[in-house]
């Protein structure tokens, strides 16, 4: 049964590299950004070299993915931590292809036994690593000692990191969704950004008709199927997918309620839905399709890369169903220390030091690669209260900073991306004439399969 478990994880976990985590290279001022060589950090290739611990001393490995964000923001870290804690330090990157390629690299040591073949740390994606460390409990080392003030970080975040009381992760980047807008398409339809801020669906509705009658252009998008929007919808009612381990799709009347309305607003064209990730990314974001986003903070890039825009995006928070403004998170990882850590004492000061509490790490994790941070006193810094010239000078990352500080907590399950898939195909069923309940009972029927209940 774990084998088959894992499997799908793995399978999941594919589908979820090529969308929430990839992140991208803007930085605060809205450019790409190379974040330099890092000092003497070394980045390496993928498979065999992946793993293998540093034999203490003063250097640690660990396995990351996507040079112009994660990495970038390791990279700031290491730098930081040579200039002001330990001058000899070096930070050994072993890139990935992938987040799935780290999930595979734990998954095949501990099918062995053997976790010599794992770096020191990994970077490893929020919704898996409960199911991962309860698997393999002895892959892992518990920084539960560690000096990090964990009042600093956002609750959301560390539910994630933290099993069975126990602190396993120390957070690098978050996903707090924003809402942004086009706001010279606003102003065509008689609508300011001032306008969207804490408004109820239907009002949101009300204004994508507008828009779309002024301008053509939605209001809204989201590749394929809609099934993100699903889980952040709910998120910002306090809802969840899941209850007491186990679906929580019929019966569920506020998840009824957010699929009705992805529905409608689909059938209204307020709401695109492109037929792969790649449409949604350049098609409709970048192809000027659409007046609005919502999404993970980790977006922004991709909404930077028309320069042509730049000063016409603005950002708020989600609608929320009865009014009232909307908190969510999508998507993340965190930094963990594998068993096979050689120096876990060193992994633990470094971690402490830079992403435990070190503003510049994260001010230039920020300005390299466009990481925003769920550190709230980050938020505060000079960096992150800059306006950002893309979105009308206004400083967006403090926005954010602020935002991710309220979204609330709810239930998660490894069966996250299973649910997003069976969702998002009732979804496009009930959009193309299926019944609603109909379609919600055979999506969570489906589910109860997978998960073997």
């Amino acid at each position: 049964m774990k084998k088959k478990l894992i499997s799908m994880l793995l399978a999941g976990a594919m589908v979820l590299s090529l969308a929430a985590c990839g992140g991208g290279g803007g930085n605060a001022n809205g450019g790409s950004g190379d974040s330099g060589d890092g000092g003497n950090t070394q980045t390496e290739g993928t498979d065999e070299s992946a793993g293998g611990s540093s034999e203490g001393g003063n250097t640690l490995t660990v396995a990351a993915w996507d040079p112009a964000f994660n990495i970038s923001a390791l990279k700031a870290a290491e730098a930081d931590y040579k200039e002001n804690v330990n001058k000899d330090f070096v930070l050994e990157i072993k890139e990935q292809a992938g987040s799935q390629d780290i999930e595979t690299l734990v998954t095949t040591a501990a099918s062995s036994g053997n976790y010599e073949t794992l770096p020191d740390m990994v970077l490893f994606q929020d919704h898996w690593i409960q199911q991962y460390v309860r698997d393999y409990p002895d892959a892992w080392k518990d920084v539960d000692d560690i000096d990090i003030n964990w009042d600093d970080f956002y609750a959301e975040k560390l539910d994630y990191s933290t099993i069975e009381g126990k602190h396993y992760g120390v957070p690098l980047d978050g996903g707090t969704v924003i809402m942004a807008y086009r706001v010279d398409l606003l102003k065509e339809a008689g609508y300011s950004i001032d306008d969207m801020k804490g408004i109820t669906w239907e009002k949101f509705i009300e204004v994508g008709k507008a828009v779309k009658e002024k301008t053509g252009k939605a209001l809204l998008c989201m590749n394929s199927d809609g099934n993100d929007l699903v889980y952040m919808m709910l998120q910002a009612e306090g809802v969840s997918q899941f209850k007491d381990g186990k679906p929580n799709i019929t019966g569920n009347d506020t998840l009824k309620q957010v699929v009705q309305l992805v529905v409608d607003m689909t059938k209204e064209g307020i709401l695109l839905l492109p037929n792969s990730w790649s449409d949604y990314t350049d098609s409709a974001i970048q192809g000027d399709q659409v007046a609005g986003v919502m999404n993970g903070n980790w977006i922004i890039p991709t909404i930077q890369k028309v320069e042509a825009n730049s000063g016409k995006w603005e950002i708020t928070t989600m609608p929320t169903i009865k009014g009232g403004e909307g908190y969510a998170s999508n998507g993340g990882s965190s930094l963990y220390i594998t068993a096979n850590c050689q120096n876990v004492e060193l992994a633990k000061d470094f971690l402490a030091y830079t992403f435990g509490k070190s503003t510049v790490t994260y001010d230039n994790a920020l300005k390299d690669g466009g990481v925003v941070s769920t550190y709230i006193p980050a938020g505060k810094s000079e960096v992150y209260n800059e306006g950002v010239e893309f979105f009308n000078n206004t400083p967006i990352y403090a926005q954010i900073s602020e935002m991710g500080s309220h979204v609330k907590t709810i239930e998660q399950s490894s069966y996250h991306y299973t649910c997003r898939e069976k969702l998002g195909a009732a979804i496009i069923n009930i959009v193309n004439g299926g019944d609603i309940d109909e379609e919600l009972k055979n999506a969570e029927d489906q589910l109860n399969f997978e998960m073997g209940n």
